[in-house]
Parts: structure tokens; C-alpha cells; sequence
């Protein structure tokens, strides 16, 4: 009989060398077998009914009756995983994120849940690759995870891109149609009572709402019927899925259909004239959907957040809401599936939940308020939950605490950063490194003066993560060149800058065994963590611009703020709107504390440029745009979809990661 781990299942037999992550996912299945995802489910605490199988390999989970039952559960360990500004090539934090869950529940026997993002399809066929973790340490079967999951990025697709034909649509009738017209088409035709949405509207410009469509005035049916988009305010963009630099900037409605007779003209005697403006697409896991589905708390909460969405404003300076279109409940009646997050397991059958997907540079970078939510409350309070922020932690760290932690009530007890020997070598001023090339010699030889100098960055990470009053445990993700004096030079700056430890990890190579004194140091900074001692870096009610300056000097170390002249208009629209209030969320590069991706180790003497801020209202926060952040990736010379493809005799996914 096969050795057991601390939960009983068949113990981890890692191979060495370690397969590609596709092989280690692939032997899991074929060799050792899933846990059926029920029994994955009950072992966490879930009851049968609460659960929604999709597949074999993964589930659904009720959120209203489940979270309603263990409404009375204490709270678990609160853990939030980030990292140090990577190099192109990533350095571990999601597989980081799922060794610790592994090394906490497979190795120690605690009750344990990893919350993690579901990967874009941009990394996947990109540069990046997947994102289920890797080697021993990650989610399995990797395909199915990183492949379409249950479906959500496509619903957020499908909701998004129904409200970007809205505000076409809505526009090109109102270009052609008078006050009057419009109303008929809208609230006459039917021959129905005014609904739930529309009611919305009329309490929104006081109107009463207890009015029959028949009974409003002349001028109260052209203040309905006319939303009068400012086409130069509008930010709301197409989306999807795929990294393609060339629909940055498109032209819309430049078809033979999509002309109109200007109204207020004659027919016949003026001409008709081509009804197309420039817009673009973002990459859907920057769209606000996304960022409203990491921030929602229930269903009702992503009704009303999705129905406040700001997708412009009027001439005359109102903002215009989703539900100003008419459209907030459908785009709920798509995503309503989405919003309930995913169940899988890592390699040793620990459970995760797989939830959002927000890019950290470009959004809030972190997986779901509900699935942390439930992964607490299933854990209880002997327990432990290991969520993940994207990216560096000056930017995934940053938005989790001053944003999805405010939004969720939710505290942390220690915050893991991740830190790789080359990564600190590159702040240390090794040579580029870039993805599909091979490493210089400076990464596979000893050098230790590399690594020593490179450790400012991740002494930066630690001093920001302390401002916030938790605890910081730095993981060393050990690579196989790596050297003992090489990581024991992070060891010791991490301890001289107030880490409360730093440990290193080889749950690649082993699993959640290599990540055991990590989790043994999570667990015990858990305990050291008082609750009172979080906070937040700024006031919500302070003005926009202080916010982002706070965010800029506190966290990056930049010498201020420097705004365009649009983002200056954007700032006192907000404020004028109401929306001065939101928190901030930047997008910039993942690559350096400032702007300038080459900028490595911890800049000083910049200045953070804003070239525009969009309002991201429903899921409530401004959303600065900083140097040449992209909110749609480019594709590669050689893209990772050139190693994907498959055995067509077995139908076995092969070369995805």
C-alpha cells in the first residue's frame, strides 16, 4: 500500500527531473487519479447540495445558501501571496501561492484553501504561459484550467461587448431620431408599464416613477428618451481575450448600413452621412466587468455594481450608467453563472478555489471577495486561506489592501513575497532577460554580489508591505541554479529589513513537502499578526490627485505626479460627479517601482506621468493610466501558441506549458 499524506491521500512521488508542467498535470491524472470533485468538496466542507459539478475535474459552488450556513463560522488565516517587480519570465508566485496550500494542508494537515486567478488566454498562447502553477506545485488537469475553465472571461466577454453595442446603437438612433421618435420606440411601442429599470431612470432625473409611460410631459419624455453622449467621454472599450496589438485604435461603423439622416435635416436634399467614431479594445481581463466580479459580495451587489458602470458622460456633463442604457440586468442575466467561483485541486488534492482574473498592471490584479469569503469560513478559525495578487507588490499587493480589503471588510494576517535569485540579480544589474532567449551566465553561475545588490528591490516590498501593519514572510522560489550562499544573502536582507522570516521553498521540484518551513514560518507570523494593526495608506475622501500622489511617493518612491491635461479635466468631472471618493487603482508596468520597465532595483529621482483616468464606478475605484501602459498586450515574434497543439489520436492537450 502506497505511503499517505496528513489527509490520507497517496503521497506526492515527485520525478527528477521535474517534467514540463504539462506532463506533471497529465501523469497526476493518469497515474495517481483525480479525487472526484465531490469528494474534493465534502473534504473541504461542502454539502452536496451546495455543489455544481462541471466535468470531472471541476464545480461550481452556491455562494447565497453555502455562505448563509456558515454565516456563524469564525474566519480563517487570512494570507495574501505577491511578489518582488519580476523579470518577463515570472518568478513563481502563483506556483508559490499553490506549494504553500499544499505544504499547509497535504504536509501539515490544516485545513486549507489557495484562491487564485483563472489565466487569460493573452499569457496563455503569449509569452507568459499558463498560470496554474507548476511543477509539483500546481492546479490540476493544467488544461482544462487554463483553457476555458467554466466559462467566465467568455461570459465577462459577452457582457462587455453587449454594452459596447449599446452605446453605438443607443448613439446612432439618437443621431437620426427626434426626442419624440425615441420615446415611442421606447416606451410606447409595447404598450407595457414602465420597468424596473427604466423606473431607475426616472428617479435618477426626479421624475416619478409611479407615472404611466402615457403621463409624462413633453419635456420629461425628451429627458428620458435622450441620453446626448459626449462621444469624446466615453471609455468604455470592446474586449477580448487574446493579446492583438492592432485593435488598440479601431474605427466603428464604418459599414454601408451604418449611415444616418442627421436629425433636424430633410430627407433627400441633405446627405446622409457615415456614423463611425474611433474606440479600441482592451484584453478582457482589464475590462470593469472583471473587476466588478472580484469585488462583488452577492448577486445583489453585482446587479447594482454592473448597473452603476459610468460609460461616459452627456454634454452636459451627467454620467451615463449602464442602466441609463437599459442594459444592467441583462449584462447580470450573463454574468450570473460567473459570479460563482470554481472549484479544482493542486497535485496532492488540496482544494482551490479559482475565481476573476484581473491583470494587476492594468487592473486590480487580485481573484474574488466571495471566494476568499467562502474559502474562510470553510477553513474556520484553526485554519488557513492563501489568495493571490498579481504581479509585483508594489502594484497586486498595493490594490489588494487599499482596495479589495476595504471593499470586503476582510483582514489580513501576513503577507508572503516572493523572491527569486535571478530576479534580484537583474535589480542588481544583471543583463536583460527575456523570454525565449536563454539566460546570461550572471543567472546560472554563483554571484553573489548580484544578488546582494539586487536585494533593494525586495527590501523596498518588504518596508511597503509593513506600512499596511502585517506580517512579512519573504519566500526564496529556488531555482536549480541557485546557490546556498546566493540565498542565504536574501535570507539575511530580508531579515535586516523587518521580515518576520524568510524561508526558502522548492515546492516546483517537491510539492507542498519543499514549501513546509515556508508554511511553518506563514503560520507562526499568523500568530504574531493583531488584527488592529492593519491599515489602510490613504483616506478615501482626500482629492483624487493626493490619493494618487500618496500611492506614487509611498509605494514607488517617485518625487510626485505629473497629469496630462485630460486627466486633469477627468479629475474635476469625477470630483463634480461625486466620484472623488473611490479608491485608486494604477496601471503600470509590472516590470519596476516607476514607469520606465528598465528602471530595475529602486529608482529614485522620477516622476509617475497620468495621461488619462478612467472612472471604473460600478466596481468602485479611478483607474489612472500611467507612462505606456498597454490595456491590450502585443503578441510575440514567437508566440507560446506555436508550441500548443494535439495528439489527435488521443486528444491529449500537448507543449501548452
Amino acid at each position: 500500500m502506497s505511503e499517505t499524506n496528513s489527509m490520507g491521500h497517496p503521497k506526492l512521488q515527485p520525478k527528477f527531473p521535474v517534467p514540463s508542467d504539462i506532463e506533471v498535470s497529465q501523469d497526476i491524472v493518469r497515474e495517481v487519479g483525480l479525487l472526484p470533485i465531490q469528494d474534493v468538496a465534502r473534504e473541504a466542507g461542502l454539502l452536496d447540495e451546495e455543489v455544481i459539478p462541471w466535468g470531472i475535474a471541476k464545480a461550481k459552488i452556491q455562494l447565497k445558501s453555502t455562505l448563509s450556513r456558515l454565516s456563524s463560522s469564525p474566519d480563517g488565516n487570512y494570507i495574501v501571496c505577491t511578489g518582488i517587480n519580476p523579470t518577463p519570465l515570472g518568478e513563481g508566485k502563483s506556483t508559490t501561492t499553490i506549494g504553500l496550500a499544499q505544504a499547509l494542508g497535504a504536509i501539515l494537515g490544516k485545513k486549507c484553501f489557495a484562491c487564485i486567478r483563472q489565466p487569460s488566454q493573452g499569457p496563455t498562447f503569449g509569452i507568459k504561459g499558463g498560470a496554474a502553477g507548476g511543477g509539483y506545485a500546481q492546479v490540476v488537469p493544467m488544461e482544462e484550467f487554463n483553457l476555458h475553465l467554466t466559462g467566465d472571461i467568455h461570459a465577462i466577454t459577452a457582457a462587455n461587448n453587449l454594452l459596447a453595442a449599446a452605446i453605438d446603437t443607443r448613439m446612432f438612433h439618437e443621431d437620426s431620431q427626434t426626442d419624440e421618435a425615441l420615446y415611442k420606440r421606447l416606451c410606447l411601442a409595447t404598450n407595457k408599464p414602465f420597468n424596473e429599470i427604466m423606473k431607475k431612470r426616472l428617479i435618477k432625473l426626479d421624475i416619478d416613477p409611479n407615472k404611466s409611460p402615457e403621463e409624462l410631459t413633453p419635456e420629461e419624455r425628451s429627458k428620458f428618451a435622450r441620453l446626448d453622449f459626449d462621444k469624446s467621454t466615453i471609455t468604455w472599450q470592446r474586449v477580448l481575450d487574446t493579446c492583438d496589438r492592432h485593435l488598440r485604435k479601431v474605427m466603428v461603423g464604418m459599414g454601408p448600413n451604418e449611415t444616418i439622416q442627421p436629425r433636424g435635416t430633410v430627407k433627400g436634399e441633405t446627405p446622409r452621412v457615415q456614423h463611425s467614431r474611433e474606440t479600441g479594445f482592451d484584453i478582457t481581463v482589464a475590462s470593469e466587468i472583471m473587476a466588478v466580479l472580484a469585488l462583488a459580495k452577492d448577486l445583489p451587489d453585482l446587479r447594482s455594481k454592473l448597473g452603476n458602470m459610468v460609460v461616459g458622460y452627456s454634454k452636459s456633463g451627467a454620467p451615463i450608467t449602464a442602466d441609463d442604457l437599459g442594459c444592467g440586468g441583462a449584462l447580470t442575466v450573463l454574468m450570473k453563472d460567473a459570479l460563482l467561483p470554481t472549484l479544482m485541486q493542486t497535485v496532492e488534492r488540496t482544494p482551490v478555489l479559482v475565481h476573476a482574473g484581473p491583470f494587476a498592471n492594468i487592473a486590480i490584479g487580485n481573484s474574488s471577495i466571495v471566494a476568499d469569503k467562502l474559502a474562510l469560513k470553510l477553513v474556520g478559525e484553526d485554519g488557513f486561506v492563501v489568495t493571490e495578487a498579481g504581479f509585483g507588490a508594489d502594484i497586486g499587493m498595493e490594490k489588494f489592501f487599499n482596495i479589495k480589503c476595504r471593499e470586503s471588510g476582510l483582514i489580513p494576517k501576513c503577507a508572503v513575497i516572493v523572491a527569486t535569485v535571478r530576479a534580484l540579480k537583474m535589480h542588481g544589474g544583471g543583463p536583460p532577460v527575456s523570454a525565449g532567449k536563454p539566460l546570461a551566465t550572471e543567472y546560472t553561475q554563483e554571484n553573489i554580489p548580484l544578488v546582494t545588490a539586487g536585494c533593494c528591490n525586495l527590501v523596498k516590498h518588504i518596508q511597503n508591505a509593513k506600512k499596511f501593519g502585517v506580517q512579512v514572510v519573504v519566500a526564496i522560489n529556488q531555482f536549480k541554479t541557485d546557490t546556498q550562499a546566493e540565498m542565504q544573502a536574501i535570507r539575511q536582507a530580508s531579515l535586516d529589513a523587518g521580515a518576520f522570516d524568510a524561508v526558502v521553498s522548492n515546492h516546483w521540484a517537491e510539492g507542498g513537502k519543499g514549501a513546509e518551513n515556508l508554511a511553518k514560518a506563514v503560520a507562526n507570523a499568523c500568530q504574531e499578526t493583531r488584527s488592529e494593526d492593519f491599515k489602510f495608506l490613504y483616506d478615501l475622501n482626500l482629492p483624487i490627485r493626493d490619493k494618487v500622489e500618496i500611492i506614487s511617493k509611498e509605494i514607488y518612491g517617485a518625487d510626485g505626479v505629473d497629469f496630462s491635461e485630460l486627466a486633469e479635466q477627468q479629475m474635476t468631472q469625477y470630483e463634480n460627479s461625486g466620484f472623488g471618493n473611490l479608491p485608486i487603482c494604477i496601471a503600470k508596468t509590472q516590470y519596476s517601482f516607476s514607469c520606465d520597465a528598465a528602471a530595475k532595483g529602486v529608482p529614485t529621482g522620477f516622476r509617475i506621468f497620468v495621461r488619462e483616468i478612467r472612472s471604473c464606478v460600478g466596481a468602485g475605484f479611478l483607474y489612472p493610466i500611467c507612462g505606456d501602459i498597454m490595456t491590450i498586450p502585443g503578441l510575440p515574434t514567437r508566440p507560446g501558441f506555436y508550441d500548443v497543439d494535439i495528439d489527435v489520436n488521443t486528444g491529449q492537450v500537448i507543449g501548452l506549458f
